[in-house]
């Protein structure tokens, strides 16, 4: 089976535009979470139950701030939805990361594009209802398709740069990312491409949004009034999970093709696992044994124990079922004869506490954020962490981070429908 190696990383989130100073700002407990209670419509999104969620920072102009007309043209941004717009400035910052930009036709052919999305454009479903119900037909724009549908994504960064490997689009909810990940790892391996632009994008900042998550009482409510305290992750005083926007993309690439171009090569993929609940449509399963079989599989195509991990990135959301099942699968998968003999030894920690749920592309963040880890023997903290009720408690990481050497960790991510996925990266042998 042919080895897969990371060799480009792009990242729009709540924390900024850019790698960089994302990285920068989590590390240093930075938080993205922000009031939307006085967001238009104020009518409807000061009913809302929830008024927190991670925005990406935007501005005309600034640094590390979002501004469409610096990654697309006009047209570009007429025809493009937000989430497909996030998508297509991360791909460019991670191809440019990758040193990768191809002409020869064998090169095109061989680099594809594995992009989805978790719910896309909602903002243009919810208007074109309005439109279609008020004013018919007519009034129906024929960009109306284009933009919502979820492959339009990879799409559209295929046509930019003429990429014609596999194009594919994954949508498995929270999913989703590590699920793009993982399969754009599985295309290189069995020979269907040597590069493979690779991620997730959401931006789905809508009253319907929360109105939906919050009528299934998924939201955190309690903190409104202290947005940066919103998501705590394992804590105490967790409520719910903070709904956020923004984009990753990673360029995996084979081995052997990155290393006789010279190629930076950040960390190798080393196993990808995914697993089925098969319990509930929105909660895991509470001893954790979905998200167990995902992590156990992974580890196994890796060729790598349990004991070998140094640190995971937990997907824990910040509710209270899904953060003490995901703490329950890790023990199950440490206390083994092949695990960790004192589960302390493990360092777990939750990026969302810093830039929320990104929903389908919280996936792809947190991957890149595991990688980061890795080649800079960095665990991110957990913010928010000040009272941990979980059992067993690992080294959550609390509030700052934490020097470590780390050969090898996992990113969890898991869905509503009960999908998991976990991704292993390691340093480069």
């Amino acid at each position: 089976m042919r080895r897969v190696v990371v060799t480009g990383l792009g990242a729009i989130t709540p924390l900024g535009v850019g790698i960089r100073h994302t990285w920068n700002r989590l590390i240093a407990g930075h938080s993205g979470i922000v009031s939307v209670a006085d967001f238009e419509p104020q009518k409807r999104w000061r009913e809302l139950t929830s008024t927190v969620a991670g925005i990406v920072p935007k501005s005309g102009t600034g640094e590390n701030q979002w501004c469409p007309n610096d990654w697309l043209t006009v047209s570009d941004q007429r025809r493009m939805s937000t989430f497909t717009q996030y998508a297509m400035a991360a791909a460019e910052m991670a191809l440019e990361d990758a040193a990768w930009k191809p002409n020869r036709r064998e090169d095109l052919e061989s680099t594809g594009v594995c992009l989805g999305s978790g719910i896309g454009n909602l903002d243009e479903i919810y208007n074109t209802s309005v439109v279609y119900e008020r004013d018919g037909y007519k009034k129906v724009s024929p960009l109306f398709v284009p933009k919502i549908l979820i492959n339009l994504a990879a799409g559209h960064i295929a046509m930019r740069y003429g990429f014609q490997g596999p194009n594919h689009a994954v949508t498995t909810a929270c999913t989703t990312g590590a699920h793009s990940i993982g399969d754009a790892s599985r295309f290189i391996a069995f020979g269907d491409a040597d590069v493979m632009v690779a991620g997730g994008s959401e931006s789905c900042i809508h009253p319907l949004t929360f109105a939906g998550f919050g009528r299934s009482r998924s939201l955190s409510t309690a903190f409104n009034h202290d947005p940066p305290s919103s998501c705590r992750p394992f804590d105490i005083q967790r409520d719910g999970f903070v709904v956020a926007e923004g984009a990753a993309v990673i360029v995996l690439e084979e081995l052997e093709h990155a290393k006789s171009r010279g190629a930076r090569i950040y960390a190798e993929l080393k196993g990808y696992g995914s697993s089925g609940d098969a319990h509930h449509m929105t909660a895991p399963r509470e001893d954790g044994s979905g998200a167990y079989l995902s992590m156990k599989k992974a580890l196994k195509h890796a060729g790598i124990k349990p004991r070998q991990v140094d640190y995971i990135n937990a997907h824990a959301t910040s509710t209270s079922v899904g953060d003490v099942a995901e703490a329950l699968a890790i023990r199950s998968l440490m206390a083994g004869e092949e695990g960790h003999s004192n589960e302390g030894q493990i360092s777990v920690s939750s990026t969302k506490g810093s830039i929320g749920h990104l929903l389908g592309a919280a996936g792809a963040i947190e991957a890149v954020f595991t990688i980061l880890a890795i080649v800079e023997n960095i665990l991110p903290p957990t913010l928010n962490l000040t009272e941990p009720n979980v059992e067993p408690k690992f080294n959550f990481v609390p509030l700052e981070a934490q020097e470590k050497k780390i050969n090898v960790a996992l990113s969890n991510s898991f869905g509503f429908g009960g999908t998991n996925a976990t991704l292993v990266f390691s340093q480069l042998d």
